[in-house]
């Protein structure tokens, strides 16, 4: 806000009485001398009048400029930052045909906030977390060598050669575990895969990584990258779930995997002091007890159409897979 002493400075236009003294005249010459300099273009006559009859208003910068400049630093900020116009609200069956695929030159560092990208939702479960049932999601598909098919979710070698490497934003510490995915490219070939890998960056929201043998029922190894759809399935199984200690667990402190579950796991929990207690989930797909509490106990399992199964009899043996008589229905 301009001071009032700039005010003050301006010129003093009061009217001046008309005396009948011949200095009262000479003074009245003066003025009007004064006054045509004064109304001069740019002289500030105008300009004085206007700044004294709106002082307060003008006298401080405006609603309106001070409204463009923050407009004006919002679109720059908005311009300057990609990850503002990628990052992508949860999926919903309204929207999901309206939003663009992610883009092969996307890095997954500025992907990574954004939800895997869905084509048509016909529902969800409750505790799905990324990964929801009746959702089907745009991505790419890329190829790698499985070796000897062990993987980030700590399953141990096999000879199933068809799994999957999910992007590091959809295996959601490690939740994507053994979710068994319907793999489809663009001309209509499809594969399906058990995830039991995940894919780092720059593997890209939606990217899912397949075994070499996986990508070659989609398009020749040559193509490298494809565009694919894919979609969560439950599919039959006829093996029970299989439970196994980790390496180092005793009463006092022990990890704990489910193995062979037909549907993702939400949680895991032990039974300890009277109560059920839920493990964190780790990475490598192994749900910890810190303090021991219920290692060697009764556990209980529940996936992501919220069925529990309890699992009891199951003794602390690190590394040995021991099976149970339980698997949780097909949806």
């Amino acid at each position: 806000m301009a001071s009032s002493s700039h005010r003050r400075s301006r010129p003093d236009r009061r009217p001046i009485p008309a005396p009948a003294v011949v200095v009262a005249a000479v003074a009245a010459v003066v003025l009007v001398v004064s006054l045509v300099v004064a109304f001069r273009p740019g002289g500030g006559g105008e300009d004085a009048v206007a700044s004294v009859a709106g002082g307060q208003a003008s006298g401080s910068p405006t609603a309106s400029t001070t409204a463009s400049a923050s407009a004006s630093a919002s679109r720059t900020a908005a311009s300057a930052s990609p990850t503002s116009s990628t990052a992508s609200p949860t999926p919903t069956a309204a929207a999901a045909s309206a939003r663009p695929s992610p883009s092969p030159s996307t890095p997954a560092a500025a992907a990574a906030p954004a939800e895997p990208v869905a084509r048509a939702a016909s529902g969800s479960a409750s505790q799905a977390g990324r990964i929801r049932p009746g959702t089907s999601y745009d991505g790419v598909a890329t190829a790698y060598d499985v070796g000897n098919g062990d993987g980030a979710c700590s399953y141990g070698p096999t000879s199933d050669v068809m799994t999957a490497a999910m992007n590091t934003a959809d295996y959601e510490t490690s939740k994507a575990c053994g979710a068994y995915v319907s793999v489809r490219a663009a001309g209509g070939a499809s594969v399906t895969v058990r995830i039991t890998n995940e894919c780092p960056a720059p593997c890209e929201v939606g990217q899912i990584d397949l075994s070499r043998q996986a990508f070659a029922k989609l398009a020749p190894l040559s193509a490298g990258r494809i565009p694919i759809t894919w979609s969560l399935l439950s599919p039959a199984a006829s093996d029970p779930i299989s439970i196994r200690y980790k390496t180092g667990s005793t009463q006092y402190w022990c990890g704990i995997q489910a193995i062979g579950h037909r549907n993702p796991l939400a949680s895991l929990e032990v039974r300890s002091g009277g109560a059920w207690v839920r493990l964190a989930r780790t990475e490598y797909n192994y749900f910890l007890s810190e303090q021991g509490s219920g290692c060697g106990g009764p556990i209980r399992i529940t996936d992501i159409y919220g069925e529990r199964l309890t699992i009891e009899g199951i003794a602390v043996r690190p590394e040995t897979v021991q099976a149970t008589k339980v698997q949780f229905a097909r949806h």
